[in-house]
């Protein structure tokens, strides 16, 4: 159990909190992405990739390390749940994408690609798989039929770093190293609109809810209409970030990059509320939990940390202690 401990220095009104971040070990090389599931009959739950090849699967309050997907012969670049957490997939360096039971562990598929593949996403009722990676192609495989060709949607110029469903599945957001973000049309697979920026885009996030497109670049962190793709705001951090996160209620928004450090801003005032230094290298990917009582964050330094959105609330492995409850 990790202790918020509740510290007074003259009055209860100056009464501060310690943010006091949960350490997941386990991986042995750097954490790339991360993703949780929604929030099922036993709770929800985390996955994370890493270039050691070897995925994990955690309880999402806790961190407790539930299962490692072994099958992957090179550094796995993106990873995802269903909402259910009943399935997951990964995408890997070793040009597959794989698809697993995620209450079992057992290797349900293994797809075949042309070259890197750095992103994987579930349509909503899990039965199609959007990937995307190096060779510039996005690709959507029809889970219930894993013998036919997938759908190919071909457009952009360079790697595809990151892929996902939005509008009811039927269309599709990608970004790429060519400085593009794109939405699809699934159908009639043409570009509907696309993005251009002044450096490469480092991550996409999308929130259902309000159609929000969460896009990092350079030290930018940018919120779009995902249907129109118009401009909502922008943020400066001081720092190269490598991605951000949406809290479910919308009232801020959490980053990290290169500086080894978290952000935390208000969404609606853009101001910085506080920043958290946990991490031993810069921070490759950040995500609220599904109810929106932390967020996990992914580093170079090997590790997943966990960091409460209310600081000081007891919740999973945290309990307040006020001074004087000391035992």
């Amino acid at each position: 159990m990790m202790v918020c401990v509740l510290s007074s220095f003259r009055s209860p009104a100056s009464m501060a909190m310690r943010q006091t971040p949960l350490t997941c070990s386990g991986h042995t090389r750097p954490v790339v992405d991360l993703a949780f599931s929604g929030i099922t009959p036993y709770g929800y739950f985390l996955i994370s990739a890493c270039k050691d090849g070897k995925p994990m699967l955690r309880q999402g309050d806790t961190g407790d390390w539930i299962g490692t997907f072994l099958g992957h012969k090179g550094a796995v670049w993106g990873a995802t749940l269903n909402k259910e957490a009943t399935k997951a997939a990964t995408a890997a360096a070793d040009f597959t994408a794989k698809v697993w039971d995620a209450v079992t562990g057992d290797e349900v598929l293994t797809l075949a690609h042309k070259h890197i593949v750095k992103s994987v996403n579930f349509t909503e009722d899990s039965t199609c798989l959007l990937t995307g990676g190096n060779d510039k192609v996005l690709r959507i495989y029809d889970l219930g039929k894993p013998e036919a060709e997938p759908l190919e949607i071909a457009g952009h110029t360079s790697a595809i770093k990151k892929a996902l469903w939005c509008n009811n599945d039927q269309q599709i957001l990608s970004a790429a190293d060519d400085r593009t973000v794109r939405l699809w049309d699934k159908n009639t697979k043409e570009a509907v609109k696309t993005l251009a920026f002044d450096a490469s885009v480092s991550s996409m996030e999308y929130i259902p809810d309000g159609e929000i497109l969460v896009i990092t670049y350079g030290r930018t962190i940018a919120f779009y209409n995902a249907n129109s793709l118009d401009l909502i705001k922008a943020v400066d951090a001081p720092a190269s970030i490598h991605s951000a996160s949406l809290h479910p209620e919308k009232d801020f928004f959490v980053a990290g990059g290169d500086d080894f450090k978290l952000y935390k801003y208000d969404y609606t005032t853009k101001e910085e509320m506080e920043s958290y230094k946990g991490h031993f290298g810069p921070i490759h990917c950040v995500r609220f939990s599904p109810d929106g009582e932390l967020y996990a964050s992914g580093s170079e330094d090997g590790t997943l940390r966990l960091w409460q959105t209310a600081v000081g609330k007891t919740y999973g492995l945290w309990k307040c202690v006020l001074p004087g409850e000391f035992t």
